[in-house]
């Protein structure tokens, strides 16, 4: 039995030399900054959450990923099992928060209490004329110009040094569920990708994808989910006209079924944007997948050498 059963990820933490340089990367990925000064920088998505990506001062570098406890209780019952404090999140949004480590160092930061966010414009939803269906009749669609609205973040990859001991401790602690193991032999697994275990509400094909990396442990990447194909297609174009680093995409995944869009920020991380993934409850079980079903797409361009 799991120590507690996390909701979500909650934010991604991360070092910069130049907090300027990446607020702009952030605007123009789609964020929205609410809170910029020397000590940090911090921005949201468009949904409740308060906080979404914080950047601090420093050498590059990934910090922390934080996950969304159900309760204060249950961040309590984790924290006496782990022998840590529970302290105040000097976050937006408030809080309280309990830092662990993982197997192979990432600091994991679990909150609880924050409290929810206005929420932010998003783009009008639009009918799609299909053929058979034509909700769309005697007017036109039009889509403003201008950044992705993101509206969360929705996961975060690791890359781990032995997935099997990371497996279990992220298991033991939060209550992941397996929605896709990737193996490369019977005996031999790679990784897999987590899911929340929220009963019979339905959650994200993962929230969490631990590898085993030959790169060595390390961030991987975080993924924001954006309001919908065109919102995703409109990102596209404002980062690409903004000159950023594109990485792979777009494209649609065979596991989790999202269309992807992924880029780099200025000092390397690499942020994704998807849409139109799927979602699954506890009963639902696992499956078994190959390397060639991680890599490959339904549609679109072949997997860099860098998305290790």
């Amino acid at each position: 039995m799991a120590i507690i059963r996390v909701e979500d990820v909650a934010y991604v933490r991360f070092r910069a030399p130049d907090l300027g340089a990446m607020q702009g990367f952030l605007e123009d990925f789609g964020l929205a900054v609410v809170e910029a000064g020397e000590r940090r920088l911090v921005a949201r998505g468009a949904g409740a959450a308060p906080v979404a990506h914080v950047t601090e001062p420093g050498e590059p570098g990934f910090a922390s990923l934080a996950l969304r406890a159900a309760s204060l209780a249950d961040l309590e019952t984790l924290a006496a099992a782990e022998g840590v404090s529970v302290e105040p999140l000097d976050l937006p949004g408030g809080g309280q928060v309990a830092r662990l480590r993982d197997p192979d160092g990432h600091v994991v930061e679990v909150v609880a209490g924050q409290a929810e966010a206005a929420p932010l414009p998003l783009p009008q939803a639009q009918a799609w004329n299909r053929i058979g269906a034509h909700p769309r009749l005697r007017a036109t669609k039009r889509v403003a110009a201008g950044p992705a609205h993101v509206a969360r973040l929705g996961h975060v990859v690791l890359n781990v040094s032995d997935f099997r001991a990371a497996e279990a401790w992220y298991k033991d602690r939060f209550g992941f569920i397996t929605s896709d193991e990737i193996r490369l032999t019977p005996e031999f697994a790679l990784g897999a990708f987590l899911r929340c275990d929220r009963g019979a509400a339905p959650t994200d094909h993962h929230t969490l994808f631990l590898i085993q990396s030959p790169k060595g442990p390390g961030f991987n990447h975080a993924a924001f989910e954006v309001a919908d194909l065109d919102d995703l297609m409109l990102g596209h174009q404002r980062l690409q006209d903004a000159g950023r680093h594109a990485e792979w995409g777009v494209g649609r995944h065979i596991l989790g079924s999202q269309v992807f869009d992924y880029w780099r920020d200025p000092w390397g991380h690499t942020l994704e944007h998807w849409t139109d993934g799927d979602l699954f409850t506890a009963a639902d079980g696992s499956n078994v997948a190959t390397l060639q079903d991680l890599l490959g797409v339904q549609w679109g361009p072949a997997a860099p050498p860098t998305m290790g």
